[in-house]
């Protein structure tokens, strides 16, 4: 067994600095660790999604992805997009309004996910949106719901001078 590996990154705005084992990954130093249990472990494959956070600004899967990986890192989770105040960011309020959320299980990562897209590509079409979607797995809401909640949230945000 190796010696801990001290790694310090912000998530959500806040620093967080832990001891980890060098096999750990980053799902579970935001799960353990940092307490934010919106990262949801799925297939720990990298294939359903449920996991995806933004670090340094770019959509990732955390469970492919070791803790030491992200050291000096800012990471954001589904938790870190609400308001301070607790308000739902424009892509959770759509996917609120639009019903694109079921059981909850995907709801996480796909909204980390649009948020991350959206900031990129303003201005998506329905084959555009549904390419990204491509990569996080929903066995619930058929996707409908989803892609509306995309579109909706790429209107309000380009109304509102973009994704915040």
């Amino acid at each position: 067994m190796t010696d801990p590996i001290e790694v310090a990154m912000v998530v959500n705005g806040a620093e967080h600095v832990a001891a980890v084992e060098a096999r750990k990954t980053l799902a579970d130093f935001l799960r353990e660790d940092c307490l934010t249990t919106g990262v949801h472990l799925g297939c720990e494959q990298g294939a359903c999604g449920a996991c995806t956070v933004i670090l340094d600004g770019q959509a990732v899967r955390s469970c492919l992805l070791f803790a030491v990986q992200a050291s000096g890192s800012a990471v954001t989770t589904a938790e870190g997009l609400a308001g301070a105040d607790g308000s739902l960011n424009v892509v959770q309020e759509a996917f609120r309004e639009c019903h694109g959320l079921q059981c909850g299980f995907c709801t996480p990562g796909l909204v980390v996910t649009v948020t991350a897209y959206l900031a990129d590509h303003p201005d998506p079409g329905r084959d555009e949106i549904r390419s990204a979607l491509s990569g996080n797995l929903c066995r619930c809401t058929g996707y409908q719901g989803i892609i509306a909640a995309v579109e909706q949230a790429a209107v309000i945000a380009a109304l509102q001078g973009g994704i915040s």
